[in-house]
């Protein structure tokens, strides 16, 4: 899933994220109990690397710490909605995927929370 050349390329960690993520919504069936949990998870996943790349283009490091806390709180979302994706899915192998995915995004949080942290 991941490449280990850009495990600490953010840009290009968050992009592939972000693939992954509309690469297993796809493959689930979609219901009336999948689809707004899909709907919400595809936008919380999506946002955090289109916030890293905003934070990378920021005017300030007010605005530059502001994205990367945008960054952080769209990691914790995407988690929820990893977790609650996995319990409604039928299929082992895509929770299994989605246990992966939320691996991903627990590493994006800390990695999120300690450059916040670092960021005066």
């Amino acid at each position: 899933m991941l490449q280990s050349q850009n495990k600490y390329d953010l840009e290009s960690r968050t992009s592939q994220f972000s693939k992954n993520l509309i690469m297993i919504c796809r493959k689930c069936t979609q219901d009336i109990i999948t689809s707004p949990i899909i709907n919400q998870l595809i936008r919380s996943g999506t946002s955090i690397g289109a916030n890293y790349f905003e934070a990378n283009g920021a005017s300030s490091k007010k605005d530059f710490k502001n994205k990367i806390f945008i960054c952080k709180k769209e990691c914790r979302e995407t988690l929820y909605w990893l977790q609650t994706l996995a319990s409604a899915l039928n299929s082992d192998e895509l929770k299994q995927e989605c246990r992966t995915l939320w691996k991903e995004a627990k590493e994006l949080t800390l990695i999120f929370s300690k450059i916040a942290l670092n960021t005066s």
